[in-house]
C-alpha cells in the first residue's frame, strides 16, 4: 500500500532578484514523525517553509497535505489548513501581554461581542501548561527574556491543534532544561500523529529527536535519510559540500596585560546581577555560562552602557568608568554583538552596506565632513566577503538575508571598528556549522592579534572549545570560574545550578 504523506512538496522553485533561492525542491513528510531539515545558512530551508506557510508564493511546484492539493495566499490560509510555524525570528507584539499575543486575531468573544479577557487568561494558562512554561499571561512580552518569548511562540503554535508544525530553530535561545521540555512536547505531538518539520543547526538535536533528515544546499535538496542510518560527519559533509575535520580551530594566543577589569558591579534591580568582578586580558577569550535568569546578558549590557549599574566600576585600558554610555565604551575600544539579532542588531530596511558601517561612520568622512560612500561600500564589501556573507549585492536589504547571514553582517560591523575588546552575546545563535567555524576562526585571529573577547553562550561545547576560562553565573551571582581540566559540562552545570 502506498505511503500517505502528511505533506508533499513537489518541484518547488523560488527566485528573488539576483538569486535562485529554491531550485526544484521536493520534500515528503510522514505523519507522526519528526523530519529534520538541515543545511547551511542560505541553503533555502526557511524559504521552503515560508512557501509552505503562504508567506512566499512559489514560482512553480505543487503542495499537498494528506493528498489534497493546497495553494495558500497567506499564513491565515495555512493555519486554517492545519499548518503552523514557529519562526526563527521572534514575531510577537512587545507591548502586548502574553495572553494577547497567544490569541492575537482569534480572541474569545463574550455574548456582548467584547473580548472575553478572563477566558483568554484561562486559555493562556492551559496552553502554557501544555508546553511546560510557567509565565504570567498578564506580563508584557517586552518584559520577558528572549528564551521566555520563544516559549510563548512555541505555545502559540501548539495551540492551533495543527496536523503539521514547522519549528525553525526553536531551541536557539533555550537552555538544556528548556530543550528537554521542548522535546517532551514534540514527542507528545508525535503520539497525536502530528508531523513536525524541525529546522536546526544542532547535530545532537537531530539524532535525539528526528526520524528522518533532509539536507539542502544552495537551494537544492541533496537527499533524505533515516536519522539512525547517518552520522554527524556525513551530515556536515552533505551540508557544506566538503569534508570537515575540525569543529573548533586552534586558539594560539599569548595572554597579555589586563585590558578590562569589572569591579563589584551591581544592578539597581536587586534580582539582577550583584557584586560581579572579573578581569579580561589581551589575547584571552573569556566565556560566560549560565542558565536562563543567570543575568549574563544584563551584565554585558551594563558593561557596554546599554543599562545602568548603581555601584562598582568598569576599567578599560586604564580608564575608569563609574557610569557608562555606549558611545563612550565604543570610543574606549569595545564592540558588542547583542543576543537579540532582530530586536537590537539589524536595521531591517537598510542595506548590507548601511548595516555593516553603522558603528564606524565617523571614520569615513571626507575633507568636507561628508560620508565617503565609495570607501564605505568597498570596506563593507571586504569585511562581508571575508566572512563569506551570502547576498545578491551589498545594496540588498538585510531583512532579505537568512538569519545566519544577518549575523555575519553584524560581526562585520564590529570588526570594522577594529575593537580592542569584543563582547559576543550568543554569536553563533541560528548559524550553521560552516558559518560557526568561520566565526570561530575570526575569534582565534583576533585574540592572536592581542585583542580580547568576552563570549556569552548557551552552548557549553563551544565555550569549552574556544575559551581560556569560563565564568559561571546563576541568579545574578558569580558562582565560580573554570579552566583547564575543570572546563567540562558537569562542572559548569553544577556551578550554573548552585543558587536557587
Amino acid at each position: 500500500m502506498e505511503q500517505q504523506y502528511a505533506l508533499e512538496m513537489s518541484n518547488i522553485s523560488k527566485e528573488f532578484p539576483g538569486v535562485k533561492a529554491l531550485d526544484g525542491v521536493s520534500l515528503k513528510v510522514k505523519p507522526g514523525s519528526v523530519h529534520a531539515l538541515m543545511g547551511e545558512n542560505g541553503a533555502g530551508k526557511s524559504t521552503l517553509m515560508k512557501c509552505l506557510f503562504g508567506i512566499y508564493k512559489a514560482d512553480s511546484g505543487d503542495i499537498s497535505i494528506y493528498g489534497n492539493s493546497c495553494h495558500f495566499n497567506g499564513a491565515k490560509d495555512a493555519l486554517e489548513a492545519g499548518v503552523s510555524m514557529i519562526h526563527q525570528e521572534l514575531s510577537n507584539v512587545p507591548e502586548r501581554t502574553v495572553a494577547q499575543n497567544l490569541w492575537l486575531g482569534r480572541e474569545p468573544i463574550t455574548k456582548y461581542h467584547t473580548i472575553d479577557h478572563q477566558k483568554m487568561i484561562e486559555d493562556s494558562l492551559e496552553e502554557l501548561k501544555k508546553v511546560h512554561f510557567d509565565f504570567d499571561p498578564n506580563s508584557k512580552m517586552s518584559k520577558l527574556s528572549i528564551s521566555q518569548q520563544q516559549g510563548c511562540e512555541i505555545a502559540k503554535a501548539v495551540s492551533y491543534n495543527s496536523t503539521i508544525v514547522v519549528m525553525d530553530e526553536p531551541t536557539s535561545s533555550l537552555t538544556e532544561n528548556e530543550v528537554a521540555h521542548l522535546f517532551t512536547i514534540i514527542r507528545t505531538l508525535k503520539k497525536q500523529n502530528v508531523a513536525v518539520i524541525y529546522i536546526t543547526h544542532k547535530m545532537d538535536e537531530v539524532f535525539q529527536i528526528s526520524d528522518e533528515v533532509s539536507v539542502m544546499r544552495d537551494g537544492k535538496l541533496i537527499g533524505t535519510y533515516d536519522s539512525k542510518d547517518i552520522e554527524s560527519d556525513q551530515l556536515i559533509s552533505l551540508m557544506v559540500g566538503r569534508e570537515t575535520t575540525q569543529r573548533f580551530p586552534p586558539v594560539e594566543s599569548e595572554l597579555g596585560d589586563v585590558i578590562m577589569s569589572v569591579n563589584h558591579l551591581c544592578s539597581p534591580n536587586p534580582k539582577s546581577f550583584q557584586d560581579i568582578s572579573f578581569e579580561l586580558r589581551k589575547g584571552e577569550i573569556l566565556g560566560f555560562s549560565g542558565l536562563v535568569g543567570a543575568q549574563r546578558t544584563e551584565l554585558m549590557e551594563a558593561v557596554f552602557g546599554i543599562r545602568p549599574f548603581c555601584s562598582g566600576t568598569v576599567v578599560i585600558n586604564g580608564k575608569e568608568f563609574i557610569s557608562t554610555k555606549p558611545e563612550a565604551i565604543i570610543e574606549a575600544g569595545v564592540g558588542m554583538i547583542t543576543e537579540d539579532r532582530r530586536g537590537s542588531g539589524i536595521v531591517p530596511l537598510m542595506t548590507i552596506t548601511a548595516n555593516t558601517t553603522l558603528a564606524s561612520l565617523k571614520n569615513y568622512r571626507n575633507k568636507f565632513g561628508l560620508l565617503d560612500h565609495n570607501k564605505l561600500d568597498k570596506i563593507a564589501k571586504k569585511y562581508n566577503e571575508e566572512l563569506n556573507t551570502k547576498t545578491p549585492t551589498m545594496a540588498t536589504r538585510i531583512m532579505n538575508l537568512s538569519g545566519g547571514n544577518q549575523q555575519k553582517v553584524i560581526v562585520s560591523r564590529w570588526l570594522m571598528t577594529n575593537p580592542d575588546i569584543l563582547i559576543m552575546d550568543e554569536p553563533t545563535r541560528g548559524i550553521d556549522v560552516g558559518a560557526k567555524y568561520e566565526i570561530y576562526c575570526i575569534m582565534a585571529k583576533l585574540v592572536k592579534e592581542g585583542k580580547a573577547i568576552i563570549m556569552v553562550s548557551s552552548e557549553m561545547p563551544e565555550l569549552i572549545g574556544m575559551c581560556n576560562r569560563i565564568m559561571v553565573m546563576c541568579s545574578g551571582k558569580h558562582t565560580g570560574t573554570v579552566e583547564g581540566e575543570h572546563m567540562n559540562q558537569e562542572d559548569i552545570m553544577r556551578l550554573a545550578a548552585q543558587y536557587k
